[in-house]
Order: structure tokens, then sequence, then C-alpha cells
């Protein structure tokens, strides 16, 4: 990891009020479109864990949002804040009321620096222990107002929000060069499949593979003596493993059946982006022992079946098609089940030739895993820096 010169907490820093040196826009929009706005901003346009804004709805569509937000500001997501959905806009527009629209108060805190404060993990424990209800649990401005951090002076706070937004743009630029990768993977991707469908039989996954769920985090597991290796959605990328931090689960006599074995393939249930359902990474026993969570579709291929080739059917067009058209959307998540995995129509040339094409496509995406680890690098940059210099620690 490149190293990066961090300011550190002295004795001039202050600890401040959320609410002291933030505060809400309240501007409105009662004819958003008459007003000369084009563009809205619901919870499902904010990716987790993403600054950048890279959707959005067309106000002309029809819409009856009214909170007007413009560049610079923080929109960040009040419902479900576990969903870490906080986001900078480029543009102006008008958002979701379930999204607050915050700006710096007075000039004691910088605009650069709010943004990061509201991706700490601080922030984020704060903003979901004082959410409330059951099914759509929302935190409200009086109990963010009341989160404290330390604050430095304005001058610590320039070079802190240097060295954050350097880090940020060089996320940002891998992140584009990923996209990029996965374009062109996917171009390639798209063409053999297409050929393929063209002159081999398909057939229902389901028939050549062993599809089945993980397992679940439940009481008896958080009592049990011995634990196991638990991969869960975020260990999961397209094509890639992420195995940074794996966490446990307890072990239950039977859990045997459960453990991941060299080659299957694993397969994301649900997301927030509607667009990441059913990607997919192949295991091959990075970890022995490991199991996974239920929110992880297990496919474990048959003779019929290799499968990187499996995968690479998974992660194309096709595949993301497929998995889009049949994922449902309940409380800001989409998902599929395993009824939709087994259905999964796959051309099924011999195994000779599914190894062959995998091959191919698997020098197609080369570059990919290496450019998902830098962006994996930067983001643990942002967050050693904040933690370093005890921001909202």
């Amino acid at each position: 990891m490149p190293e990066v010169a961090t300011p550190k907490k002295s004795a001039n820093w202050t600890t401040v009020a959320f609410g002291d040196v933030v505060q809400l826009s309240k501007e409105r929009s009662s004819n958003p479109e008459a007003d000369g706005y084009e563009r809205y901003i619901g919870l499902e346009h904010i990716d987790p864990g993403e600054l950048r804004v890279r959707r959005w709805g067309e106000i002309a569509d029809g819409v009856t949002f009214t909170n007007i937000f413009k560049p610079g500001q923080v929109l960040f997501g009040k419902r479900r804040a576990y969903q870490r959905k906080v986001a900078v806009a480029d543009f102006s527009g008008v958002c979701s009321g379930d999204i607050y629209v915050l700006e710096p108060k007075g000039d004691a805190l910088l605009p650069e620096l709010l943004p990061f404060i509201c991706q700490t993990d601080a922030f984020f424990e704060h903003a979901v222990g004082t959410s409330a209800g059951s099914l759509s649990p929302r935190t409200n401005w009086k109990s963010l107002a009341r989160f404290e951090f330390a604050l430095p002076p304005i001058e610590e706070q320039r070079r802190l929000s240097l060295v954050l937004t350097a880090a940020q743009a060089c996320l940002n630029a891998t992140d584009d060069l990923v996209n990029s990768l996965d374009a062109v993977h996917e171009s390639h991707l798209a063409a053999v499949i297409e050929s393929l469908s063209r002159r081999a039989k398909e057939i229902d996954l389901g028939e050549v593979a062993d599809v089945r769920y993980g397992l679940t985090v439940n009481q008896q597991r958080r009592k049990a003596s011995n634990t196991a290796p638990y991969l869960r959605v975020a260990n999961v990328g397209r094509g890639v493993l992420i195995l940074d931090e794996v966490k446990d689960i307890g072990k239950l006599s039977g859990d045997e059946s459960h453990v991941l074995r060299d080659g299957d393939v694993l397969i994301v249930e649900g997301h927030a982006n509607p667009d990441e359902i059913g990607r997919a990474a192949v295991w091959c026993g990075e970890i022995p022992g490991a199991m996974h969570q239920n929110h992880i579709i297990r496919a474990r291929c048959g003779p019929k079946l290799d499968s990187r080739y499996l995968l690479a059917v998974i992660n194309s067009p096709h595949g993301r098609r497929y998995f889009r058209s049949r994922a449902k959307s309940s409380s800001g998540l989409n998902t599929i089940n395993s009824s939709v995995v087994k259905g999964f129509r796959i051309p099924l040339p011999s195994v000779e030739h599914q190894r062959e094409l995998a091959s191919r496509c698997s020098q197609a995406a080369a570059a990919i895993p290496d450019a998902v680890s830098h962006r994996t690098r930067y983001q643990s940059i942002i967050q050693s820096v904040l933690a370093a210099s005890e921001v909202a620690e």
C-alpha cells in the first residue's frame, strides 16, 4: 500500500457535535421541472460505499420529490443507514425525503471534509444505533446532530482534505479503469455466448449442478464453541474473491455438507444495486474449511459442466440480464432465489469446449483483479487516514 503522510490529532483539535458544524439544507421546489431541474436521486441511485453518483432518474418521467440538492452537498440515506449510503453529486436536482441534504454550518468545517466524516464507521454506528422502526428503520436529524467527533483547525482540515481528496481521486480513477475493463470483458463474453447459443443446446443449470443456500447465523451458532471461516456477500466480487476480511461462524454438527469445495461457484443472492444481483466468483480452496452465508447461493458443477465456464456465462451480459429480470425488490434490496438460479438456461457444449472457452475468457479478464485490488487499497487508505487522524473516533 502506498505510504501516506497522515495529519495527527493534536491538542488544538476540539470535540464538536455534528449539529454544531453541519446543517440540513431546507431548500425545496414545489415544481422542480418548471424550476429548471432535470434529474432526481432516490435511495436506489446511491451505491453503498460509493461517494460518486453514477445513476439518477429523469424528472420529466414523473417524480414527487421536492428536496433540492446542489453540487458539493452531501446526500445521506437516513433510511436503513446500515446500507452506508453517502454521496456527493456534481449536478443539481431533487432527492427523496429519505435522503438528508447536508452542508457545513458556518465556516468551522470545510465542505471537502464533510463527506469523509459521514463515511466513517463511527458515524454509521451512531446513525444505525439511533434508528427507529423494525421493517424500515430511520435515523432522525436530532439524533444525528448529537454525534460527536474531533474537529481540527481549518489549516489542518485543509491538509487532511488534501490527502483524502487525492486518495478519493485515485479511487475514482481505479473505479473507471475497472468499469472500462469490465466493458471490454463483457463485450468479449457477449460475442462468445451469442455464438455458442446458436450452436449448442441449452439446459437448466439445476440439471447439471447442485444448487443450494448457505448458512444463517442464529443463536445456536453464536453459542457454539467451534468456529469456521464464513464468506459473506462482501467477499464475492464479479469474477474475483475479496478475502481481506473473512468473518467466522459457529460450527455445528452436520455442517460438513456446507464446507466449500474447489470449483464451487458462489452467486450473490441479494444487493441494493440491481446490477450486482447474480455476480459470481469461483472458490479455489483459498481458506480450508470455509462455509458461506445464506445470501450467497452455491452452484457445485456436475461432470458435464466446467465451473470456470459456468462463471463466464453467469457474469456475461446474458447472465446479468437474466438475473436482473428475475430479481424481486423488497425492503431496499433486490433478490433472487435458488429456483431462479436452477432455472438459468446455459449453452452446454462438450466439457473440452467449455474449458477452451473459459480459458479464453480468463485471458480477457486477467487485468480486472489487479484493478480491483488497487481500488480496495485506496479505500483502505481513506479509512486508515481517518482512523490515524482520529476524526470521528
